[in-house]
């Protein structure tokens, strides 16, 4: 499953973007499978936490699907 780093920079329920080292950003849904829930993002934002994300592409939806969320 591929994986990115990142900050989280924007967080909204069950949303949020990623921006990687060099600078672009990544918009993500949470899988309802993930080891994670939408009240899990706000505290990763507001610290500018940086994380790595392991995901899929996501079909219907503009991004990805995170499946896994852990701080690097």
């Amino acid at each position: 499953m591929p994986s990115i780093v990142g900050i989280v920079t924007i967080a909204q329920e069950s949303r949020f973007q990623l921006t990687d080292a060099q600078g672009v950003s990544h918009l993500f849904v949470l899988s309802p499978h993930a080891l994670a829930e939408g009240d899990d993002l706000e505290p990763l934002q507001r610290e500018q936490a940086r994380v790595r994300v392991h995901f899929e592409a996501a079909r219907n939806i503009l991004g990805y699907r995170a499946e896994r969320i852990e701080r690097a």
